[in-house]
């Protein structure tokens, strides 16, 4: 509670939980870069502390969060799946919050792969 107002004050955000998006400006994947960044903030809101686009160039798609490189196109090839990109930043950031259907569909395709 704020002394002043008498309102609860919003959780702060985490300076730690920062993810960056580089992408390349020569290809044209702002939107989807855009696309990732509004996905993950919907999801996670004040759990993020921010989310960066940075441009680049040369084919680059790279995703950090913190200093860990999470997704990188050059290493892994093509673009983030964005349920497992969720998954990756949900276990940093929000360790118990649950993604629903994605949780459940990841769930349903581990069973599917044992049997």
């Amino acid at each position: 509670m704020d002394a002043d107002t008498d309102q609860p004050q919003p959780p702060a955000p985490r300076p730690d939980a920062r993810v960056e998006i580089t992408y390349c400006t020569q290809c044209r994947w702002l939107l989807r870069a855009t696309w990732l960044a509004s996905e993950l903030l919907t999801t996670f809101g004040t759990d993020l502390g921010e989310v960066a686009l940075v441009p680049g160039t040369g084919g680059v798609f790279r995703v950090r969060l913190g200093d860990d490189v999470v997704w990188d196109r050059a290493v892994q090839g093509g673009f983030p799946e964005l349920a497992d990109l969720k998954r990756v930043v949900r276990d940093r950031v929000a360790p118990g919050r649950s993604l629903g259907h994605t949780d459940r569909a990841a769930a349903a395709r581990a069973a599917s792969s044992e049997g």
